[in-house]
């Protein structure tokens, strides 16, 4: 069985994002007999914060079969401009003399770095090089692109040309990069990266955890849901990628049908701000996320899934709540723009409207409430099947540990 070495800014126990994923393939390859160490930050997110039991410093644990080396990351709840560089920056920092610590002790077969954060890469090719292994990067973001994109960091100048440089010079130094969309993929050859270097695994669900069920009324109860509204719902982090300003004014079109309610569960850096655009909504209802063993259960209170992405973001990232969406076998509305990857990926198994649209979304919303949409369970059954974890994790396992010749 082989060494891996991990560093990963999020990580387990963290419900979204990144850290869902990474925490998921580290426990696979612990399961199928690999030694896996984790260079990682406290779980802060979606929230920018660190709870309890959890505290902002270093510290170890053993979680899932692997060992975890955590080190401090500075991070607020309103993480705004410069604060999206200073968080990843200061992971990069703590965890480099961690990630080469671990990786002349350990002796990795294979060192996988996740992107975000990119700022990590030069300390993880620095490990890989002294340890004498393979470097791997999982870019489940491409954080340069995404930045400039929703407005993070500016518009177009030098710290975007300087910005590009560093991460054309990283990218090209990875012997193998994982991505999650064929976008994406696109997008990294564009960065001087050859096509035979790029590997393509989407996200995946476990579809053991997650299959169709009747409506959760009972759960609808607890969460405080009236058992016979229509009720659509989004899941996930509430950040500025996400548009969800347009769910908001969507259901501010639909204020009079006391029939119709929009929940929106999760957290992030947009959470209060959308709170407060949605003051006074009786239709909307802000929920915390729910533990992940309820997954299935929760994502079955709904009729309908909201999938609303900003228009410069869709093809940059694939939504990683879209697997779990596909196999609870409930209808989606998406928003993307024709000829993205999400449009082309739900073509036939979701309704797509134009992004940052709320008339489009409210009127959408209504021939659902009304029962006037195709029935989409087949398509969401077929492609939630090409998700499969188990499958990813074939994929992964190869490209990790490949055959010694």
């Amino acid at each position: 069985m082989g060494k891996l070495l991990v560093s990963a800014m999020n990580h387990a126990p963290e419900l979204t994002g990144c850290g869902k994923y990474t925490g998921e393939l580290v426990a696979a390859m612990a399961r199928r007999g690999h030694q896996v160490e984790v260079v990682t930050a406290p779980p802060h997110y979606p929230g920018w914060t660190v709870k309890p039991p959890y505290r902002n410093r270093y510290s170890r644990e053993a979680r899932d079969g692997a060992r975890l080396f955590r080190c401090p990351v500075l991070v607020r709840e309103a993480m705004g401009g410069v604060w999206r560089l200073i968080a990843p920056l200061s992971f990069a920092a703590t965890s480099a003399p961690v990630t080469v610590w671990r990786a002349l002790r350990l002796r990795p077969d294979t060192v996988l770095s996740i992107e975000p954060t990119l700022f990590a890469a030069p300390f993880v090719l620095l490990a890989a090089k002294l340890a004498g292994a393979r470097t791997v990067l999982h870019v489940q973001d491409l954080e340069v692109d995404a930045a400039f994109a929703v407005g993070h960091l500016g518009g177009a100048g030098g710290l975007k040309k300087l910005a590009g440089a560093f991460e054309r010079f990283c990218l090209r130094r990875f012997d193998t990069i994982i991505t999650i969309s064929q976008r994406m993929a696109e997008r990294i050859a564009e960065k001087s990266v050859a096509p035979e270097r790029i590997a393509l695994v989407r996200n995946w669900v476990d579809l053991g955890h997650i299959q169709p069920m009747e409506t959760a009324f009972a759960y609808r109860d607890e969460l405080g849901l009236p058992r016979d509204a229509f009720v659509a719902l989004y899941s996930g982090n509430i950040g500025p990628k996400q548009g969800l300003d347009v769910v908001v004014e969507a259901a501010r079109r639909l204020s009079h049908r006391a029939d119709i309610v929009f929940a929106i569960a999760g957290e992030g850096p947009s959470r209060k701000e959308l709170q407060s655009r949605a003051e006074g909504l009786a239709n909307v209802c802000f929920l915390p996320f729910q533990p992940y063993q309820r997954l299935p259960e929760f994502l079955s209170t709904c009729d309908l899934h909201l999938l609303p992405q900003q228009a410069s973001t869709a093809d940059l990232v694939l939504p990683s709540k879209l697997g779990g969406m596909l196999a609870s076998g409930r209808p989606i509305l998406v928003t993307a723009e024709p000829g993205t990857e999400l449009a082309d990926f739900l073509e036939d198994a979701a309704t797509i409207i134009l992004p940052g649209d709320a008339e489009l979304m409210a009127q959408a919303i209504e021939r659902h409430a009304a029962g006037a949409v195709a029935d989409t369970r087949a398509r969401c059954a077929a492609l939630a099947a090409t998700l499969s974890e188990s499958s990813a994790m074939d994929l992964v396992e190869d490209i990790l540990f490949p055959p010694r010749t």
